[in-house]
């Protein structure tokens, strides 16, 4: 196994992990019983003190 080999190999599987943690992060972020928890967050700057 020489340094082609494990490039290719990095190039691949690093793709395929980042496109998973994509949709896996879209998914947490899509989630209707997320809904609240974001609308309150998305109200903070507009809050008084």
């Amino acid at each position: 196994m020489d340094y082609h080999d494990v490039s290719a190999f990095a190039q691949s599987y690093g793709l395929l992990y980042l496109f998973g943690l994509f949709i896996a992060v879209l998914i947490y972020a899509l989630w209707p019983k997320n809904k609240e928890k974001f609308d309150k967050a998305a109200q903070i700057p507009l809050e008084e003190d």
